[in-house]
């Protein structure tokens, strides 16, 4: 957990501390407009957000990302089965704890027996009781899950439709430097980005 919420502030101090660089250029009427603004007016990261967030994969489909549709759909997919999966036990399992408890409190035999799946006959009451519960936390786990997914999506969605104007061509580079720093007075290493010729 210790590792995780450093991770997190290192991630949240990165994004606070980063600076945009935006390129200029000239309209129509030649006046300088960032290059940024005009890309992003053309495609919105609220749309996509919303988009994704009103139905999973729609952002996805927004930002023509249509090999993430997959992966969303299998994600959540996946843990809407497991969601339903813990129901139906858990719904088997309480309906034959309660049979159990009443035969043995009431002190008589239950027609509801019979109706009791077959694997859970045999349990003991302990054993149904302990499965109910567990069961009972584990869809509150996969509902958990199941939202947690949904929320990636959203996000996924958004950061991809704010990243479709960086620009990755030919002329940016990312360097790193060994060198000595004056106002420090040591050695060290430098990241050097440089954009354009």
């Amino acid at each position: 957990m210790k590792l995780f919420l450093q991770g997190g502030i290192i991630l949240i101090s990165f994004v606070l501390l980063a600076q945009p660089v935006y390129s200029q250029r000239k309209d129509s009427t030649g006046t300088s407009k960032n290059k940024y603004e005009a890309a992003q007016a053309a495609h919105s990261p609220k749309k996509a957000a919303i988009r994704s967030a009103i139905l999973p994969g729609l952002g996805q489909i927004y930002n023509k990302k249509y090999w993430k549709l997959p992966i969303v759909y299998g994600a959540l997919g996946a843990s809407g089965a497991i969601f339903f999966y813990n129901l139906t036990n858990y719904q088997d399992t309480r309906f034959a704890y309660r049979v159990k408890y009443n035969m043995r409190e009431n002190g008589t035999d239950s027609s509801l027996f019979n109706s009791i799946k077959s694997n859970l006959k045999p349990l003991p009451e302990e054993s149904l009781r302990y499965y109910r519960d567990q069961f009972r936390r584990d869809i509150d786990y996969s509902a958990l899950f199941f939202l947690l997914l949904w929320g990636l999506n959203v996000m996924d969605a958004a950061v991809d439709a704010h990243l479709k104007t960086f620009d990755v061509g030919p002329d940016l580079s990312l360097q790193l430097k060994a060198g000595y720093s004056e106002l420090a007075n040591t050695n060290g290493l430098s990241v050097k980005l440089r954009i354009g010729k």
